[in-house]
């Protein structure tokens, strides 16, 4: 009775480390790819924010269109289809406070908001400025860009991405909202109106559930079923 209680603690605890170390990896994980109108690409699950990224980059510029690009995307991706996509989210301070320190809603080091989180915190970039303020050697002119690692992204580019967050301390008519520069890593607004600005990448809440994962799960309980069935038996003669 001791063996047996004892071979199935080994098989529980088994089970919980192999289904932790699916879920304990990088704070990237490339999911696989997902088909759209727009061809196959890339799902990419940030596990720190909880959110799943769209490696395909819109280019329509005018932040109108590429909203409404976001808000009417739907991604094949195994058995399922997922059509609740959006623009990243920026925390908006209703004013304009540049800094280095990250501390502000614009300026450099900025990780509150998903598109710098990404920029800084998993993909490993450095901004033009650090938080003191000092130069980095990148994303000035005639140096090189602060975008030096994509990780899994394949089509993240060295440009401005709109979020989908406004800016609400304009006291001008236009709509401004919020964008990121990944080509040096700063933080900024401007109005919606402008043609040839900033491109678009999608995100979704969540993630996007990859059936690999599950039915490697699935074949751990099953093998580890058998195992002990034939423990059993086994111990019985």
């Amino acid at each position: 009775m001791k063996s047996t209680k004892l071979f199935l603690s080994s098989i529980v605890l088994l089970i919980m480390v192999l289904m932790f170390s699916m879920q304990a990896h990088a704070a990237l994980e490339l999911l696989g790819q997902g088909s759209s109108t727009h061809g196959t690409y890339n799902l990419i699950y940030d596990t720190d924010l909880d959110i799943t990224w769209y490696d395909y980059t819109n280019a329509d510029h005018y932040w109108w269109d590429i909203n409404q690009w976001a808000d009417t995307l739907s991604v094949n991706f195994g058995m399922y289809t997922y059509d609740n996509w959006r623009l990243p989210t920026v925390v908006d301070c209703g004013y304009w406070n540049p800094s280095n320190d990250g501390t502000g809603c614009g300026g450099m080091n900025i990780t509150s908001s998903e598109m710098g989180h990404l920029f800084y915190m998993e993909l490993g970039n450095v901004g033009r400025y650090d938080t003191a303020g000092n130069p980095t050697g990148c994303g000035g002119e005639g140096q090189p860009l602060c975008l030096t690692n994509t990780g899994d992204f394949q089509n993240l580019q060295p440009v401005y991405y709109w979020s989908g967050t406004e800016y609400t301390g304009s006291s001008l008519p236009d709509y401004y909202y919020w964008y990121h520069l990944f080509d040096n890593g700063g933080q900024h607004y401007f109005p919606d109106a402008l043609e040839d600005f900033a491109l678009g990448i999608a995100v979704r809440s969540g993630k996007a559930v990859a059936p690999e994962p599950i039915s490697s799960t699935l074949f751990i309980v099953g093998g580890a079923t058998l195992g002990f069935r034939r423990f059993r038996k086994k111990f019985k003669k």
